[in-house]
């Protein structure tokens, strides 16, 4: 048995298949998912499993370089959302409209659909390296 945080076995095979500059989209619920790119879908029932919990799991395995956000996910915020890793708050590269968002997920390897029903809560992450 796998030792470690992540044990979904699509998922972990994903982020090891990644490479520099790859795409791994983890989103909510509601987040149209483009035809041909690979869905994990983890979804249970209304928040269940949540972004965060998903992103906690993705974090200890996958060295993320930068993460994109939509625009509509910052509005009215004044800080990044409580579910994007702390880890991750200083590799903000990006925040477009949701459209753009979306149609930048038909390049990602792969998105992973959570149960979260919080409107907007989506994230790109783009691989980095560890060397």
């Amino acid at each position: 048995m796998k030792k470690g945080l992540l044990l979904n076995a699509p998922l972990s095979s994903v982020i090891a298949r990644l490479g520099h500059g790859d795409k791994l989209v983890v989103c909510d619920a509601g987040l149209p998912i483009p035809d041909g790119v690979e869905r994990i879908d983890l979804a249970v029932s209304p928040g269940v499993p949540s972004l965060a919990q998903v992103l906690e799991a993705v974090a200890a395995e996958m060295q993320v370089e930068r993460v994109v956000l939509a625009q509509e996910t910052m509005a009215g915020r004044t800080q990044l959302p409580d579910w994007l890793p702390g880890l991750w708050a200083q590799s903000l590269g990006a925040v477009v409209p949701h459209e753009e968002f979306k149609h930048q997920c038909a390049t990602a390897r792969a998105i992973v659909r959570t149960g979260e029903c919080t409107p907007y809560a989506n994230v790109m992450l783009i691989s980095g390296v560890t060397f």
